[in-house]
């Protein structure tokens, strides 16, 4: 387990350190790895956040960090944070959601043997989460109210915060700012519609955000001036073989559905970028966006999708110590790139073709 001093640090000096906004994807459990990535971030101190944009568990993280930032700085985010994925394991001690003995002693995450979550999994094909939880009971939501003072992450000036919904009867994105944040727009955020009713907000209801924005890097564009944006990605882009069984396929189309409006900015971005280069666009007044993603894939991958329910504390500090090697070595290959270009080629990478200006 990874200790939090008590001992405030000062921060590192000014000139050294660089700012930037983070782009948090949602994944579950798998949102442990963010945890672990903003751990090192703020333990390193090289990083000044200025925003934050997030989507379900991704949502869930930047709240927890902009309570504890407010109440104690970038110790008091660490500790925060620590804090709600500790409660969330604890929540999840007696669920039935677990993994079956014989993965237990092999040390597999996955949850694929998992009598709970294959009853919970068929259940939500057959049922609504209107006919299976008519009382809407929602143990993520105590949880959150439990660890997150929304007056504190409300008053957070130094870092703001844009979390996004997909409203149910538009389809189009929401996207709700600091200034205004309550547990029900993160709630709303994280609202996977096959397992929770839709959360209402103001007579409109609203679904998870990954649907349309995981995350939405729009918001940046207005409300940041700073052009690096870190992406903290969890969710696979690319994932090898044909998909057999039933539970393969859906998994698959929610990776897919869940990655496509990110891509779409990408490309967006990296549009602009090459009308810039050719002229057609005045740098003056169109802003080119640096683009870093902080991700190992090769680690998570094999866990599984089921692993994403997994909130076992053994399984979420596994993450959270792969999310801070991973960042900590992202940090020793890239810090110098921040401010001056881009870590990813975004045409090559998520969109298969060739290589690109890096500006």
């Amino acid at each position: 387990m990874q200790a939090v001093s008590n001992t405030p640090k000062p921060p590192k000096p000014a000139k050294n350190r660089k700012r930037i906004n983070l782009a948090l994807q949602g994944g579950g459990a798998h949102g442990a790895f963010t945890w672990g990535v903003l751990d090192f971030i703020l333990e390193d101190g090289r990083l000044e956040i200025d925003a934050i944009s997030g989507t379900s568990a991704g949502a869930m993280n930047a709240v927890a960090l902009a309570d504890g930032y407010t109440a104690g700085g970038a110790d008091g985010a660490r500790e925060k944070l620590e804090g709600f994925w500790r409660t969330m394991s604890d929540a999840a001690e007696n669920s039935p959601i677990k993994r079956a003995p014989i993965d237990v002693l092999m040390g597999n995450w996955s949850l694929d043997r998992s009598w709970g979550f294959h009853a919970l999994d068929a259940m939500s094909r057959i049922f609504s989460p209107y006919q299976l939880n008519p009382m809407n009971m929602n143990p993520l939501r105590d949880v959150l109210e439990d660890c997150v003072d929304f007056s504190c992450v409300r008053s957070c000036h130094k870092i703001k915060l844009y979390i996004s919904a997909t409203n149910v009867e538009t389809g189009k994105v929401k996207v709700f700012d600091s200034r205004h944040l309550t547990s029900d727009m993160v709630m709303a955020s994280a609202c996977l519609p096959n397992v929770y009713q839709a959360v209402v907000i103001d007579g409109v209801p609203y679904w998870d955000g990954g649907y349309i924005g995981n995350p939405a890097l729009f918001p940046f564009h207005s409300g940041s001036d700073t052009s690096d944006i870190i992406v903290v990605q969890i969710n696979p882009v690319e994932r090898k073989g044909i998909p057999r069984t039933p539970q393969e396929i859906q998994n698959r189309v929610n990776e897919i559905a869940f990655n496509s409006s990110l891509l779409k900015e990408l490309r967006a971005i990296d549009f602009v970028a090459r009308l810039i280069d050719e002229g057609k666009l005045d740098e003056a007044q169109y802003r080119r966006e640096r683009i870093h993603i902080i991700g190992n894939q090769d680690a998570l991958i094999p866990f599984g999708a089921s692993s994403k329910m997994n909130a076992e504390w053994a399984f979420l500090t596994h993450l959270r110590d792969l999310g801070r090697e991973t960042a900590q070595a992202w940090l020793a290959e890239h810090f110098d790139d921040v401010g001056q270009r881009s870590t990813v080629n975004l045409r090559e990478m998520f969109m298969g073709v060739g290589p690109q200006h890096q500006g």
